[in-house]
């Protein structure tokens, strides 16, 4: 058989070596073409895979020993040339890495500025302002700790009784809290007085004496027992104060009443009955200490404290924590209604204090007058059940 021989041409001076099939110029100028070889070259190569694994295939109806063999060399290969093409396309090359710096992906949006003045007509709030407010929020928020007022009340049904209960209600609304108003009644809770309580607003609780008495004289006295069994057995915190609902406080009073550490007591206005002059009981203090007394001449001897039943208040722990105070006893702190009638007050503080150096004058050197006890009751009224109308009292306005 004759063979022809080609010669090449002078003026092609880049030799072609053949791989395969593939062919590749070896003096390159440019990097863009070395880079599409390889790509070039990994697809083939993956072709070249998928063209053996079809093969691969093909020839298992030759042979069965062989089927298993080839079977497992065309799935390696086709493996092995997957996860190199796809190395090889993942790869970043120079050009691109160049031409993705030299671009500035970075996006800001800026919103042209806008004047409030003109735009909505509302001056803009200054630093100074928010300054301002914040100070005035801080000191809204300071909270100053106070004890709290334990008012005890006995009231019963009379002429005046109502009157009597919104006078003091609407005193305690002005007193700064913490207060609580326990006011008692004797056998039973009337609707009345549950209603006025509920009116003034104020934090109460309504208690009821079920003692069978046979003095009426001794109905107060049983009514602050069974106050006092209500704040020992609950264990209340705060300044016992009995205040009766026919007389008159100011609110100094209250005040001075929330600075009491143990037992406090200050002097009260006496107006004496069927006599046009007012008398005076209670401590002469120097300072806070207190150094002797007001009274009158017939209980001078007779009593250890001359104070009145309005003219005093302690701490309830006294009542519930004897060792705290240490008190000599623990029997519970009662008045007695065994005995006579003037000497309720000076039994009842023997309980709670030993001598003058346990007390407290309030105010400073006992020179004010906060509370007055007047004797206006008008035992002969009855109180009026209802009212009758005899007449229609709807107005009709005129008509022009």
């Amino acid at each position: 058989m004759a063979s022809i021989r080609r010669t090449l041409s002078p003026a092609y001076q880049d030799r072609q070596y053949q791989k395969g099939s593939m062919t590749f110029s070896v003096q390159s100028p440019s990097h863009k073409a070395l880079s599409g070889a390889k790509y070039s070259s990994s697809l083939l190569a993956l072709s070249v895979g998928v063209r053996r694994f079809i093969a691969g295939v093909s020839m298992q109806r030759h042979s069965r020993k062989g089927q298993y063999s080839s079977w497992r060399r065309s799935v390696c290969r086709c493996l092995l040339f997957f996860v190199v093409g796809f190395f090889l396309g993942m790869t970043p090359f120079g050009h691109v890495e160049d031409d993705i710096s030299s671009h500035d992906f970075s996006f800001e949006i800026k919103p042209p500025a806008v004047d409030l003045k003109k735009e909505i007509g509302v001056p803009v709030p200054r630093r100074d302002d928010f300054e301002v407010k914040s100070v005035q929020f801080k000191e809204r928020l300071d909270f100053v700790a106070r004890k709290q007022v334990i008012v005890v009340t006995p009231t019963y049904n009379r002429a005046l009784q109502a009157y009597y209960l919104i006078r003091l209600g609407q005193l305690l609304r002005l007193v700064p809290p913490p207060l609580l108003w326990i006011v008692v009644e004797m056998n039973t809770a009337s609707m009345e007085t549950a209603e006025t309580l509920r009116k003034t607003g104020l934090m109460y609780r309504h208690l009821v004496c079920n003692k069978n008495l046979t003095n009426i004289k001794d109905r107060g006295v049983h009514q602050r027992n069974t106050a006092l069994k209500h704040i020992e057995r609950h264990k209340l915190d705060g300044i016992v104060y009995f205040a009766d609902d026919d007389n008159m406080y100011s609110l100094d009073l209250f005040e001075n009443i929330r600075k009491i550490s143990r037992f406090g007591t200050w002097p009260v206005a006496m107006l004496e009955q069927r006599k046009n002059k007012a008398l005076l009981e209670g401590p002469i203090c120097n300072g806070s200490r207190v150094i002797g007394w007001h009274t009158n001449e017939k209980s001078k001897i007779l009593r250890r404290f001359h104070v009145d039943m309005s003219g005093f208040a302690f701490n309830s722990a006294i009542l519930w924590d004897p060792k705290r105070w240490r008190r000599p006893t623990s029997n519970p702190i009662r008045q007695q209604d065994t005995v006579k009638e003037g000497f309720q007050e000076t039994t009842f503080i023997e309980q709670v204090v030993e001598d003058e150096s346990q007390m407290e004058g309030i105010p400073h050197g006992c020179s004010n007058i906060m509370n007055w006890h007047l004797h206006l009751e008008a035992h002969r009224l009855v109180y009026p059940r209802s009212w009758l109308l005899q007449k229609n009292l709807n107005v009709v306005p005129p008509t022009d």
